[in-house]
């Protein structure tokens, strides 16, 4: 087969493995209603969590995770042994930047899912899910900054967009200051870069309820709230 085709294959299968709407998939199986007609509208994990409880929600963002995972772990790996049709002046080798690619493509199926109209998640799950098999350091930083974000304000919102801030931040971070030899730092850093702004540009809306001071907030998940109810 023709590289160029097989990549435009795996690419293809890429955004359509992390186009699957789960929650709007559950929510109809399950409760009889779109989860988008509910809450904040949004299909991701949070409103899932909101709308659906604890359980589905978990199984919402499991998914959406898995997602990622699957682009670079399986779909990827399609290419395997061909040349990539292009000159390759990175230092990864070809199936390293094919990963790279097929991860993108799945976070830009989630957030563009073509089975919900295009408008589709904010595409922090499915980027979590991409990152584990490309930058696993880097997931393990931006998850805590989740958490203790969270924890602090109640606002998942938050949480996301500060991650995706954090996630090339992180690894400029490592490299230029802890002297972290990365391999293929010089590519991969603006590849994160890229997937932040796409993330962020997908959380605008909450960026700006923000703002404005009316962002939904989880009063629950806040530590202070915990510890008054003990």
């Amino acid at each position: 087969m023709d590289p160029i085709l097989r990549l435009v294959i795996v690419s293809v299968l890429s955004f359509l493995a992390g186009s699957l709407p789960t929650a709007v998939i559950i929510s109809r199986r399950f409760f009889g209603f779109d989860i988008r007609e509910k809450g904040s509208g949004n299909m991701g994990s949070t409103n899932a969590f909101r709308v659906l409880g604890v359980k589905w929600g978990l199984t919402v963002q499991i998914v959406d995770i898995l997602k990622g995972v699957l682009a670079v772990t399986v779909i990827a790996y399609l290419f395997h042994g061909v040349q990539i049709p292009f000159p390759n002046y990175t230092p990864f080798q070809d199936m390293t930047l094919v990963r790279v690619i097929c991860g993108i493509a799945a976070v830009m199926g989630h957030i563009w899912s073509p089975w919900v109209g295009g408008k589709g998640g904010k595409g922090i799950n499915t980027a979590a899910g991409m990152l584990l098999g490309v930058a696993p350091v880097e997931v393990a930083v931006i998850f805590s900054i989740f958490l203790i974000t969270v924890a602090l304000s109640g606002y998942i919102s938050l949480g996301s967009i500060l991650a995706a801030v954090a996630l090339p931040t992180t690894m400029a971070v490592r490299y230029n200051i802890f002297h972290v030899n990365i391999e293929g730092y010089h590519t991969i850093v603006f590849f994160l870069i890229g997937l932040s702004l796409i993330v962020l540009y997908a959380h605008r809306q909450n960026i700006q309820r923000l703002v404005d001071g009316n962002e939904n907030k989880f009063e629950n998940l806040r530590l202070a709230n915990i510890f008054k109810k003990k």
